[in-house]
């Protein structure tokens, strides 16, 4: 470690090692007993807390988002109350969110509670929130110096719209779907392959869709109902593939194909124990809605998906017979028969004279058309069922607000959503804000169902562009209420981007996107300069060391984390990425930050590096403390270390 920049950040109490501390407790804390006979299901075994409707306070501390703003907001020192170049703010803004929907639900909600909201960030902040929270990147310092120097009222609008615009919002959204369709080369639980070349296909198939700003519905409808004989070639085609299973009948796969299209589109996770039992004595403390549902009407969803066949399709010129792509097939002939006693669930046993289950949607009991494919007709009653624009807009909501309206994201209640029909006693509404999760819902479908006006709907609003600053007593049970900006860890790729962006110096990523031919030449490979635009857990290269501490996930059995651990720590002080990257340099004639400032005077220079790691100028005290180090022995030595520290703050590492 850096032990003679190590004082710059530790001396201030902003050192990440002492905050993580506090905040990367998830996997310490007890679990919530929650009620269930069935001990063999997996979802009531180790991942039984997932499924709690309180399940979030048994992993993470009750009020944890709160938590961590509060602790984090207390190692960023005193905020400057004048920044060159002025922040325009409130003169920018003056009635830029007059009428949005969601001002008018988060303070309406506010002030019959009598809660303060937090002030309102200052240009530079909006920025960096901005610009990561819609692309993953910092901004650059051109860019972000000509946006707070611009006088325009509507100019984070604007902004807004040009980060929308990007190709690395299509990066940054397209990582994001990646994850909620787990878009991977092999599903090792079923030993699922779908390759290299699946994985691409896939992911090509999310990057366009983003690309032409696809309606979301459009897109689930094409995931839902997709058929061909290629997902080599037919990328929508891997999202069913992913929910085959084995070990079993084809029920199997017919109930995981409509668990997953109902936790995904839907936000119903509790759907899958449906598939196994009847709710109540089950969920009856889970959901209003499950705890009255029946394993019938599970059937009747999984029906839909009967007219499948998964089929293996090896390549003719390929001499190894493990390598072939899927086919992912109708069948006119496919019945979900009530016949099985072995397998991934219970027996499936004919219930009277029924034998044989038809496709009934569980959530409003339409049934296919005449001659309509059933999934196809699955995937337009989804489509049109308006829990799918509910579900949508939470998870939109909490990957930009950082706390969703229902959390967790996947454990809608069908039955506790509605404010106009409010559930009866002892239940109550799920959502934070019944109202504005109805209106933002119904917004979305008003705007063709495009994640970009959804997105643009929040970012936007007066409630985005609060102060994760709070002046007064924060009281924690106000976190769901939005009065104030909640801090969040910065992902592994985005923490990743923005060494190397912010550094100057390339970090390009290298993988294979096809299988090798047995005995061929070597694979072909794909070449990216950002770990945003990498495909999936598999494709992460050399990177991997430094991306895997901050938790990725692997896009099967664990899921991405945004919690905390010393090893993120050590890895910031000491991984090679951050280490070479400190340095006055040339690589490839391309200068380093540091080589670009480190002739300017000192007050140049430490403005240059804040500006351009942490998207700020210095306050007195940081720049006091900065130019002291840069005046004491070896000025390059010096100005290497200052650089180290920044990014080691805890404002490099948070979205805050």
């Amino acid at each position: 470690m850096r032990r003679k920049a190590y004082w710059l950040v530790a001396a201030a109490g902003l050192c990440l090692s002492t905050l993580t501390i506090g905040w990367g407790q998830e996997e310490q804390t007890e679990e919530v007993a929650v009620n269930a006979d069935h001990s063999e299901c997996v979802y009531f075994g180790p991942k039984r807390a997932q499924f709690a409707e309180e399940s979030i306070n048994s992993r993470r501390k009750r009020f944890s988002f709160s938590d961590t703003t509060v602790e984090v907001i207390s190692r960023l020192g005193a905020q400057q109350n004048f920044v060159p170049g002025g922040s325009r703010t409130s003169a920018s803004q003056k009635g830029s969110s007059s009428g949005n929907l969601i001002d008018k639900h988060i303070f309406g909600v506010l002030q019959d509670k009598g809660i303060q909201p937090a002030a309102r960030i200052d240009d530079y902040e909006f920025a960096r929130r901005a610009s990561l929270d819609l692309t993953g990147r910092v901004p650059k310092v051109d860019r972000l110096t000509a946006f707070v120097a611009d006088q325009h009222p509507d100019k984070r609008a604007k902004y807004v719209d040009e980060l929308l615009a990007s190709e690395a919002w299509i990066d940054k959204w397209t990582m994001f779907l990646g994850d909620l369709y787990r878009n991977t080369d092999v599903i090792r639980a079923t030993n699922t392959r779908r390759r290299a070349e699946g994985r691409e296909a896939f992911y090509n198939w999310i990057y366009n869709s983003l690309k032409s700003d696809k309606g979301y519905d459009k897109m689930a409808f094409e995931l839902i109902a997709a058929a061909g004989n290629n997902t080599w070639t037919q990328g929508e085609l891997n999202w069913q593939l992913g929910n085959r299973t084995t070990g079993g009948p084809v029920q199997d796969h017919f109930d995981q194909m409509a668990s997953a299209t109902a936790e995904t589109f839907l936000g119903n996770s509790h759907f899958n124990c449906i598939v196994c039992h009847n709710g109540r004595g089950h969920v009856d403390t889970l959901s209003l809605w499950g705890k009255g549902a029946s394993r019938m009407q599970a059937y009747g969803f999984s029906a839909f998906f009967a007219q499948t066949n998964f089929t293996q399709q090896p390549r003719a010129e390929r001499a190894d017979p493990n390598l072939f792509y899927w086919g992912v097939e109708y069948n006119r002939n496919g019945t979900y028969a009530l016949n099985t006693t072995t397998g991934n669930r219970p027996p499936r046993s004919a219930i009277g004279s029924t034998r044989v289950a038809a496709p009934v949607y569980p959530f409003g009991d339409q049934t296919p058309s005449s001659g309509e494919q059933w999934r196809a007709a699955a995937a337009r009653m989804v489509t049109s069922d308006f829990n799918f624009a509910r579900s949508t807009a939470n998870r939109i909501w909490k990957e930009l607000m950082v706390r969703g309206l229902v959390e967790p994201v996947n454990q809608l209640d069908p039955a506790r959503l509605d404010p106009d029909n409010p559930p009866p006693a002892p239940w109550t509404l799920q959502p934070s804000n019944a109202a504005l999760l109805r209106d933002l819902g119904q917004s979305f479908v008003d705007n063709g169902y495009s994640l970009k006006a959804l997105m643009k709907q929040i970012a936007t609003s007066d409630a985005y562009q609060l102060s994760a600053r709070y002046d007064g007593q924060w009281n924690p049970a106000w976190e769901s209420l939005h009065a104030r900006r909640l801090a969040k860890r910065l992902m592994a790729e985005e923490i990743y981007d923005a060494v190397v962006q912010t550094s100057n110096i390339p970090a390009p990523i290298t993988f294979a996107t096809a299988s090798r031919i047995p005995n061929g030449p070597a694979a072909p490979t794909k070449v990216v300069q950002s770990a945003m635009q990498t495909t999936s857990p598999s494709s992460r290269g050399g990177a991997a060391g430094f991306l895997n501490p901050f938790y990725p996930g692997d896009r099967e059995d664990t899921d991405r984390r945004r919690d905390g651990s010393d090893q993120q720590a050590l890895t910031l002080m000491n991984n090679n990425l951050v280490m070479t990257r400190t340095r006055s340099s040339l690589v490839n004639g391309q200068p380093s930050l540091l080589r670009q400032h480190v002739d300017k005077s000192n007050r140049e220079l430490i403005d240059s590096l804040y500006l351009a790691v942490l998207s700020r100028y210095p306050n007195e005290s940081e720049r006091a403390t900065a130019t002291a180090a840069l005046s004491a022995g070896n000025r390059t030595q010096a100005a290497e270390n200052l650089l180290w520290s920044l990014y080691n703050k805890v404002d490099f590492f948070f979205n805050y």
